[in-house]
């Protein structure tokens, strides 16, 4: 990576040198990525792809020959990759390496937790750690960027696709969008055993309307700078090289196609100096969308808006710029400028004078034990505890004799993963069943039963062609005998492990459900465990809120684990024995069903204030668990909360400082938060937001003093009115506590 300024010329004249030689067809190849599938045997491709496994190798490899190819997505063996690289530099007219592409969203070989989870860590140095092991793997196997972060928030936990992010709060999808770019991408772009960083997708994804993936979304312009772009701009400054594009139509404009948000507000506003990517397929459907006539139409709507390069699986529209530039539909200068950029991605990387990957390294890396440690811990980390009465949890080994683990996904390594993931390996990953016999040894006896059917999608995963990721139940499973079996250990044991959830092909892109609820007869499973009296413990592993009402009101503890990833089943007993504390905090606000959603804290005052709590007269209209929840294994209070003054002006800053003490028996860790209201103003604000936050350790019977800045930045926001930033002279309310209900407040005043 050039690292001065005379670096820098220099790689900037090179790509300048590489341009001029280039044809129209070999810079429309530089802006053009191809899907490189290699399907399993038998595997038929999801017909929505419109792919032909056998057809679309033939028409890449004719491209690449022609030295019409900038990057290929989905090639994962270092010797494949090796190859398919050979054909670029050596088998083209201008031998420009190729961009190797690939989904590393919580893992390559070693899996982390899912984004959702890593989020309720709120810990950026961990995220930040775990992606850089990510990075690592994927960069060891010649795999040179990501399509990583997820950073659209999400307030709709019917839309799938919310487990690839950071939840509902920008403040919170800022810091964690941050910390996965540095994980990801290093210090520069370019830097050793990192890749680069994709942030996505630009820009209102999480809205789609109903929650149903791919649909349009409608959204006012205060509510995308002050909710939506803060999590983007996060991941700007933290040096991400690339961006990619949203599929669906922002206020009618497919945003593919968005000049705005491209030029005006990713460029001119943010200065960001690296390349845009459509996401799958995105540039061929603005024809789809009604917005192009037809593929040379879309290429060059595309390009001019600012997308340089097309994720294409098969027929590019890209393909067609020659054909646009001739007929004056494209400027010589808007081409000539996407492919400057990807050539200078490329020169980062050092790909122009080492294109090749060490395939012996490839396997060292992958084996690197210490990758599994770090998402062992990253896993214990993210569990949330949402409830324990009576501190049923940590359980106490040597007080047990036996324990029931029950339920399909307790024993499912695939379901462990949780999804996108496509290059794991099940023989190294530890389910909860396993990890929890591991623990206890002889000492417990653990007895299993799966309790209830798999349940399978009512129509397939996009993601089920690559083999082993639909559930099947065992040969010879009999639901009756299953569902009794269960019930009947759990009666047996000293305490009842239930594990519940969706199975992660229910969650993800195209993975949008109308309801909420548990699938099949998971609720009725534990309603019959919890009735035989032995105490209970419930594992929810998700990727979204579900529908827990009753669990909530019966079962005593009830633990969060998500999809785990490799050593999710370690994690899991390491919490359940007390061996580590949970301290993960909710990133969203959890609702008592799918009828109140989208529910998130932060909303503005009504007019009827004294009646937000019951806005829904059969149902109450507050989260079953609120925005930033989660107990641990101490007990923390709160005092002592002071302002270093009563008042600033506009461009002041003040210190909030609060003590927390442990008052527990155990070391632990406590999330400190920090909740900001300006009471009036030029335009209505939340009631509440987040605006500092902080992961504190503190031993039992310590007291930590922690202290938060509150300055201009915290105060700034889009008014509508305005159509600006403005900052507004107003009293402020202050609370700082465990989650966005917290009681301990003060106030200061911003004075004109």
């Amino acid at each position: 990576m050039p690292g001065t300024p005379n670096d820098e010329e220099a790689l900037r004249a090179r790509a300048e040198e590489l341009l001029a030689a280039m044809t129209p067809a070999e810079k429309a190849g530089q802006l053009t990525q191809y899907f490189f599938f290699s399907l399993p045997e038998g595997a038929e491709a999801d017909p929505a792809l419109g792919l032909d496994p056998a057809a679309q190798p033939r028409e890449v490899q004719a491209a690449l020959e022609r030295g019409e190819v900038g990057s290929l997505l989905f090639v994962t063996d270092p010797a494949r990759i090796n190859e398919l690289q050979r054909r670029a530099v050596e088998g083209s007219r201008q031998g420009v390496p190729l961009l190797f592409g690939f989904d590393v969203v919580h893992g390559l070989r070693t899996i982390l937790p899912v984004p959702i989870a890593m989020a309720a860590s709120w810990d950026p140095e961990v995220i930040a750690r775990g992606q850089s092991v990510a990075a690592r793997e994927a960069r060891a196997v010649g795999i040179h960027w990501t399509f990583a972060p997820m950073v659209d928030i999400a307030r709709d936990p019917r839309w799938g696709r919310m487990i690839e992010g950071a939840g509902e709060d920008p403040f919170l999808g800022a810091a964690v969008a941050a910390a996965q770019v540095r994980g990801f991408q290093g210090d520069v772009l370019g830097a050793a055993e990192h890749v680069i960083a994709g942030p996505k997708h630009f820009a209102g994804y999480g809205y789609a309307v109903g929650g149903r993936d791919y649909d349009e979304v409608n959204l006012a312009d205060a509510e995308l700078w002050n909710t939506v772009l803060p999590p983007f701009k996060a991941a700007i400054e933290a040096g991400a090289g690339t961006v990619m594009t949203a599929y669906m139509d922002l206020n009618g404009i497919p945003a593919t196609a968005n000049a705005w948000l491209f030029t005006e507000v990713l460029r001119s506003v943010w200065g960001f100096e690296g390349f845009v990517v459509s996401d799958a397929n995105a540039v061929r459907n603005l024809t789809t969308h009604g917005f192009a006539p037809d593929l040379t139409s879309a290429g060059a709507r595309a390009l001019a808006a600012g997308t340089d390069m097309e994720m294409a699986i098969t027929d590019p529209a890209f393909a067609h710029l020659p054909e646009a530039l001739d007929g004056g539909r494209v400027e010589t200068a808007a081409l000539d400028a996407a492919v400057r950029r990807v050539l200078r991605a490329k020169l980062r990387l050092g790909l122009l004078d080492d294109p090749y990957v060490d395939e012996a390294r490839a396997r060292e890396v992958l084996a690197d034990p210490q990758h599994r440690e770090i998402a062992r811990i990253a896993a214990e980390r993210a569990a949330v505890l949402l409830k324990n009465d009576d501190d049923l949890l940590p359980l106490d080994r040597g007080a047990l004799e036996s324990l029931a683990v029950i339920g399909p996904l307790a024993a499912s390594k695939r379901d462990t993963l949780g999804p996108w993931v496509f290059d794991f390996d099940l023989g190294e990953t530890v389910p909860v069943l396993d990890g929890i016999r591991r623990h206890v040894g002889d000492a417990v006896r653990v007895e299993y039963a799966q309790g209830v059917p798999v349940v399978q999608r009512t129509f397939p995963s996009m993601f089920d062609m690559f083999g082993g990721n639909r559930p099947e139940d065992p040969e010879g499973f009999d639901p009756g005998t299953a569902f009794d079996e269960a019930v009947r250990i759990a009666r047996e044991a000293d305490v009842a492990v239930v594990v519940l959830g969706e199975w992660q092909n229910m969650i993800g892109e195209a993975a949008s459900r109308s309801s909420l609820h548990l699938p099949g007869r998971q609720l009725e499973l534990l309603q019959a465990v919890v009735a035989t009296g032995t105490p209970t413990v419930a594992l929810v592993m998700n990727g979204r809120p579900l529908d827990l009402r009753w669990a909530a009101e019966h079962v005593p503890a009830i633990l969060d684990i998500w999809y785990p990833g490799t050593q999710g089943g370690a994690a899991v007993a390491n919490l359940l024995f007390g061996e580590v504390a949970p301290a993960g905090r909710l990133p969203f606000s959890w609702p008592r069903t799918v009828g109140q959603v989208p529910m998130f804290y932060s909303h503005t005052r009504s007019h009827e204030p004294e009646n937000q709590q019951r806005r829904y007269w059969d149902e109450a209209s507050t989260p079953l668990f609120p925005f930033g929840h989660g107990l641990g294994y101490g007990r923390f209070t709160y005092g002592g909360l002071t302002v270093d003054r009563s008042s600033v002006p506009l461009d002041g800053t003040v210190t909030v400082a609060v003590e927390v003490t442990n008052t527990g028996d155990r070391e632990g860790d406590e999330v400190v938060q920090l909740y900001l209201h300006q009471r009036s103003g030029t335009a209505s604000r939340p009631v509440r937001e987040l605006k500092g936050f902080r992961r504190v350790p503190i031993a039992a019977g310590a007291t930590e003093r922690v202290e938060f800045e509150v300055g201009p930045d915290a105060r700034r926001y889009w008014n509508a009115a305005a159509r600006d930033w403005v900052l507004d002279p107003s009293p402020f309310d202050v609370w700082v506590g465990g989650d966005s209900t917290a009681e301990l407040g003060t106030s200061f005043d911003v004075i004109a």
